[in-house]
Order: C-alpha cells, then structure tokens, then sequence
C-alpha cells in the first residue's frame, strides 16, 4: 500500500506463537518480541514467557514468569522488561513487578506496587516508569500515580489522577503524559487530562464529545485520535441500546479542542476492541469486534473482496 510520503507498507507472516493465549502482554526489545504471561486455553493466567527473533522468524521460550498473570503492563528499560500488576489465577489484582534480565535470561523480582491493580497503564521517561490509575481488589477505580526509580527499587507516589480510572490510554509529548478515557466499572470515561512531568500538577482538557467504551486511541502528528468503540446512550436517553461505531474525534494539541471528524473520514468498519497504533504520519486500526445482524464476531474475519479489517487513517 503506498502512502503519501511515498513509502509502502506490506504484510510479513510470521510463525504463530508456540503458545495459544489471551490477554497476554507485549514488548519489543532490541529485534524480538516479548509476549508474557497471558491466558490459556484453560482461562487461567499463565507463567509463560516466549520471544520471537523478527530477523531469523523463530521462537524461543524463556524462563517463565515468577507470577503467572494476565493483562499486565510491560516497560522496556534498556536491556530489562518490567512487567507491573495484571490479573492472578484467583481473577484478583496483583502487586508483583518482576524484570526480564534479557542479557541474562532471567527473572528478578522488583519491589510491588502500593496497591495490588488491573489495567494499569505505564510511560517511561528518562528511565522511569509512570504508573497510572488501575482496578484494586475492591474493584473500584483508582487515581493513584506511582513512579519507579530503579536505581533505588522503589516506587514513590506523585499527584492522583483528578479522574480515577482504569485501563485508559496513555500518550508521552514533551514534557507530559496524556491519558484519555478508560473505564470505571462498565462505563466508559470521557475524561482527558495531562500531568506535566516538571511541576508535577495536572490539566483538565475538554473531554471527549462522545461516551464509547473499547474504544482505540493513538496519537500522530500532534494530535489525539479516538476511534470507534461501544456507543453508550446518553443519561437521558432511556430508549437508545450500546452499538458499535466508527467515529473518529481528533484532539488538537496546540488548540485545545476536540474535532468530530466529517462521515467520509470515519473508519470503514464499526469496530470496538481492536489494535490500534501509529506508524509516522498514519493511525492504523487492526482487527477488533464488529456487530453484524446476528452475534458478535471478529472484525478481521471477512470476506475476500472486502478486505477491511486493516485499515490506515492518513
């Protein structure tokens, strides 16, 4: 496919993975891929750690996580991978944070979080890892901010989040960590705030124009997009059922506002739950559910002539 800039993207097929899994968390590393933990065929958190070799196409099992887990967050720190919180065989938060020594092939358990949580979201900067919000034992949301300092093994904490949440998005520009949306329970958050790393204060911007949960963020070229997702009905609107969409709002960095993208820029599926990623100067949306006339199915499966479940946004 060629881009505005004149390059091309292709498809690569690589060997699938050794082990069949959900929720299992990603890393890239010096040329190989991570995938941790994760659940099985069973639905139980698993201890499995594989990497594969982008150059040679191959597959190599690692030692296995101490603390099997699913849904974890993972940070790469130079030659370490730091897996943080997840989900235990029990369906419970855990605090664990242990790091890969890739030099090494090995484990090393690294001081917990405060609290035991899901759906934490993570950003490195300068060599520390930013820990925000996440889901604890008690199933409430959470607004906490840790940052872990390596050289000491510690986490310290910083200024809550104003908005506790869990799962959200969380984007690194300049001297700030944005994050957007989220859930606090079943419903979707529209919040969108941004912590500026140097005063250490936080920032309410205007919050996303519509209520959509699975939806996918990324950002590109200074600006923030959200795509798709599960359409909640308004507070007031008792007759309106969840459905999918392909909306895409987009957020100015440099204005301060938020734009409701026209129909013929929209995504060409209705999707929620998917990949979504940026690669220069694109947002690119993979896979995901979508709601034909009866069911849920996955977006990626479709038919030949209608290749839509890759779509790049220019």
């Amino acid at each position: 496919m060629a881009t505005g800039g004149g390059r091309a993207f292709a498809w690569q097929v690589f060997p699938p993975m050794p082990t069949c899994r959900v929720y299992g968390t990603v890393a890239y590393q010096d040329g190989h891929l991570l995938v941790l933990g994760g659940c099985g065929r069973a639905g139980l958190p698993l201890d499995t750690a594989e990497t594969l070799d982008m150059a040679s196409h191959t597959w190599v099992a690692l030692a296995p996580l101490p603390t099997a887990r699913a849904g974890a967050a993972a940070v790469v720190l130079g030659k370490q991978v730091l897996v943080v919180g997840g989900v235990d065989e029990g369906q419970s938060p855990v605090a664990a944070v242990e790091a890969f020594l890739a030099d090494e092939g090995r484990w090393e358990r690294r001081a917990t979080l405060p609290q035991a949580a899901m759906g934490v979201a993570t950003v490195e900067r300068d060599g520390m890892v930013y820990a925000l919000g996440g889901m604890g034992p008690d199933t409430a949301p959470q607004a906490q901010v840790r940052v872990y300092e390596p050289r000491r093994d510690c986490w310290l904490s910083l200024p809550s989040m104003p908005t506790p949440c869990y799962g959200a998005s969380t984007f690194l520009h300049g001297n700030k960590i944005y994050v957007l949306g989220g859930r606090q329970g079943k419903l979707p958050v529209t919040a969108f705030e941004a912590f500026d790393l140097e005063a250490r204060t936080w920032t309410r911007h205007p919050s996303l124009p519509s209520r959509r949960a699975f939806a996918g963020c990324a950002m590109a070229e200074g600006s923030v997009f959200s795509l798709g997702g599960l359409q909640q009905p308004g507070p007031h609107n008792f007759y309106s059922r969840p459905h999918f969409v392909n909306t895409v709002e987009m957020f100015d960095l440099e204005h301060g506002s938020w734009t409701k993208l026209p129909r013929s820029l929209r995504m060409r599926d209705k999707r929620a739950d998917f990949v979504v990623g940026s690669l220069g100067d694109h947002v690119v949306a993979i896979g995901g559910l979508e709601h034909p006339n009866v069911g849920l199915r996955p977006a990626a499966v479709k038919r030949q002539k209608d290749p839509g479940s890759y779509e790049p946004f220019f």
